[in-house]
């Protein structure tokens, strides 16, 4: 076995609270630019009677389904026994638990009236899939957590594995939810389709290693530890594979629309007719967030290198915010067919709009509101990698033994 060799591994502490100070400020704007939305009323937002979900729901149903594919390292670690993955499985569950407190945190302030949330968890519908969603959601925190705790005390080690796959499961059927609050929407043509379920499963993955991979990327830099090719080279293989997969199941969608005579409408609107929607499609979520990381991943040369490597996955970011932006803005402005083959005078209660698509344009209060979300999931990642041993005291191929079997432990061992 080779020799270990260890460091104190610290960022200097002006560094980290600068880097604190600057989230700090993005959460202080956020939360003004709430409190200015909830005293002056969603008027002063780009909402409107068609389209009710703005750009705070982009970032927040981003984030959610980014917070289940973060924990897939983890996974792959504890239950598929790949004892590489192990020295990541921590960072991977606090990002996981980080990323969904962001999310939640933007659908709170942005829905109005959050006070009103003590109802929607003490008073439920069943029949209603945002009811599960409150199980759902609180459920896999308290289950990360647990699993935190059998990572990090020897006393949790014989629990590992099976909190490791209730946490699995919980987060499959969490992001098979979310992507089922569309799916079951039946007035709305572009979502009533079962496999928005199953094609948000393997958006997270995609999403959630993403944003693993820059916060690992971010961190190793700043405190001067040392990827190695081994893990470098599995982790964006992975990524390739995440991708491909979301491009797979977003071909079969609107592939199944298109053979539905009554979805030509909307495919054609949305693939070459539907203005920024169609630009957010093809250049954003296929050209940004699928090929061009596709590219950069299994390209010979620049897949070998970190700086690319990180690229790809900022890319798969940018795309992954365009894929909810057309996914839950543009479905909702394209005209409800309230009655099929007839004309529809023109109406502002979102009651076909004389057949034209909704106008929406998201004001500088939503995209503020939404980068607060995105900044507290990082504030409490960064305060947990700082307060407790979240980093594997090295990823370089030189201490990792040769036995990957003793990973798990060796990569988190305190010298004597």
């Amino acid at each position: 076995m080779k020799r270990i060799v260890y460091r104190e591994w610290r960022i200097p502490p002006a560094r980290f609270w600068g880097i604190l100070g600057i989230l700090a400020s993005v959460i202080g704007i956020g939360t003004l630019s709430f409190g200015y939305m909830e005293h002056q009323g969603h008027w002063v937002t780009g909402m409107n009677n068609a389209v009710v979900w703005g750009l705070p729901h982009v970032f927040a149903v981003f984030l959610v389904i980014a917070a289940s594919g973060a924990l897939n390292i983890a996974s792959i670690g504890t239950v598929f026994r790949k004892p590489i993955y192990k020295p990541l499985g921590r960072l991977s569950g606090l990002l996981a638990v980080a990323l969904l407190m962001g999310g939640l945190l933007i659908l709170v302030t942005d829905l109005g009236r959050p006070e009103r949330l003590i109802v929607a968890i003490t008073s439920y519908n069943f029949s209603s899939i945002f009811a599960w969603n409150i199980f759902l959601y609180t459920g896999f925190m308290a289950i990360v957590i647990a699993y935190l705790w059998t990572m990090a005390d020897r006393q949790g080690g014989p629990f590992n594995r099976p909190v490791g796959i209730l946490a699995l499961f919980w987060r499959l059927a969490l992001t098979t939810g979310t992507g089922s609050i569309f799916g079951f929407l039946v007035a709305r043509e572009a979502y009533s389709a079962a496999i928005l379920g199953p094609m948000f499963v393997i958006l997270s993955f995609a999403y959630g290693l993403a944003v693993f991979l820059l916060v690992l990327m971010f961190a190793f830099a700043e405190e001067g530890r040392v990827i190695g090719p081994k893990i470098l080279r599995r982790l964006k293989n992975l990524l390739a594979l995440f991708v491909a997969g979301a491009l797979y199941f977003m071909l079969i969608y609107h592939l199944t629309n298109l053979y539905a005579a009554k979805h030509d409408d909307f495919e054609s609107w949305l693939l070459l007719h539907g203005g920024i929607y169609t630009f957010a499609f093809w250049v954003g979520s296929i050209l940004i967030g699928g090929l061009l990381p596709l590219w950069i991943l299994y390209h010979p040369e620049k897949g070998k290198n970190c700086n690319w490597v990180a690229a790809a996955a900022a890319l798969v970011i940018v795309g992954g915010l365009s894929t909810m932006y057309v996914v839950i803005i543009g479905s909702q402005a394209y005209p409800m067919p309230l009655f099929p083959g007839q004309t529809i005078l023109e109406s502002g209660f979102g009651d076909g709009v004389g057949g034209r698509a909704a106008s929406y344009w998201p004001s500088i209060p939503e995209l503020l509101l939404g980068l607060g979300g995105v900044a507290v999931g990082l504030l409490i990642t960064a305060v947990g990698v700082r307060v407790l041993q979240f980093l594997p005291e090295s990823l370089a191929d030189d201490v990792v033994p040769v036995d990957e079997e003793t990973l798990g432990e060796a990569a988190f061992a305190k010298p004597a």
